[in-house]
């Protein structure tokens, strides 16, 4: 990771600036790092709304604790360690936000409040770990859910970090020995909820796609264009794990019961829906957003983000997003023509 440690002359002014009340001069030194805090803050949250929200707090909550900066950790460290807690606060709140409803499966994407991450709003600098594409895939995101939220805290801290035991226990207001007991709990869960090409989330990994996630999101997409339920249906695995968030779990099923599905379901009325869709990505993944236009309609909207998992060409999961009205997600203009 690079090195975060403010010059003297920065870190002068930092101080400077908390101790005189100049806003814009806080506001500057500190703002370089938003977007690494609001990739943290989803992390621990798994929601593009609520990191955005929690990074202004924790923006907020630093301008009110000025003060208590010495300059004895860095400005990074500690502007981390507001984010964490003020995710630590707000988790404690969103007791009526379960997780894992009953009846759903052990492993996938049920934590129904999970919401995409627009690859452009992460941080730019490919080389921090803060972005490396094994830690902010869906089913990465979806695993720490499964932690408590203190145990979250830590291996977000030390595993995706790479933080010491020592500052992150610091900066949890724990001792050491607790900060190890949780991230060997932490590390055993996440073994359990993680597909088996993930076990070790902390290996280097590539930002980029592969051929076969390139070929298959095109595909695709030209399905949905021509209308061609076969053409889909061809490109899904037999135990294709399937969910349409916010409005369902995760489910297995065959291609055949996919495609029914979405046909019973009305999503697709071969000759009548006019489809469009644009190739991007979400979360390092290969993702499709597809826009509507019914024929009583005048023009295409945004109606889904479909997230997929490729192996071997085809298409292992497949996450939908309801994309209306969510203009947040900062994406893509409505294709033309």
């Amino acid at each position: 990771m690079t090195d975060d440690r403010l010059s003297g002359d920065d870190e002068a002014t930092f101080i400077a600036a908390a101790r005189s009340g100049d806003t814009a001069r806080f506001a500057l030194l500190t703002e370089r790092h938003r977007r690494e805090l609001q990739v943290h803050c989803y992390r621990m949250l798994a929601n593009y709304e609520d990191a955005q929200d929690l990074t202004q707090e924790t923006f907020l909550r630093a301008w009110n604790k000025r003060e208590s900066f010495k300059g004895h950790a860095t400005l990074r460290t500690w502007l981390y360690r507001i984010a964490t807690n003020a995710c630590l606060d707000f988790l404690e709140k969103r007791n009526d936000r379960t997780p894992v409803p009953s009846g759903l499966s052990d492993s996938g994407s049920e934590v129904l409040y999970l919401q995409p991450y627009p690859d452009r709003m992460l941080p730019e600098d490919p080389q921090e770990s803060v972005v490396a594409r094994e830690t902010i895939e869906l089913a990465f995101i979806v695993a720490v859910q499964h932690l408590p939220p203190r145990q979250r805290a830590v291996l977000v801290l030390r595993d995706v970090l790479g933080w010491p035991a020592s500052k992150t226990a610091d900066s949890l207001d724990l001792t050491i020995a607790s900060v190890t007991s949780a991230l060997q709990r932490a590390r055993v869960t996440m073994r359990e909820r993680l597909p088996d090409r993930r076990l070790d989330w902390r290996s280097p990994a590539t930002h980029e796609l592969s051929d076969d996630e390139r070929g298959a999101v095109k595909s695709y997409i030209d399905a949905h264009e021509r209308n061609d339920l076969d053409g889909l249906m061809s490109l899904l695995r037999d135990d294709l794990r399937f969910a349409m968030l916010p409005e369902s779990g995760t489910s297995v099923v065959t291609a055949r019961e996919a495609v029914d599905g979405w046909v019973s379901g009305g999503l697709f009325r071969r000759g009548h829906d006019d489809w469009r869709g644009v190739a991007t990505t979400v979360n390092r993944m290969p993702a499709a957003l597809l826009y509507l236009r019914a024929p009583d309609e005048p023009g295409h909207r945004l109606f889904a983000i479909a997230v997929l998992r490729v192996i071997d060409g085809k298409i292992a999961e497949l996450t939908g997003f309801d994309a209306t009205d969510k203009q947040w997600l900062d994406l893509l203009p409505t294709p033309t023509g």
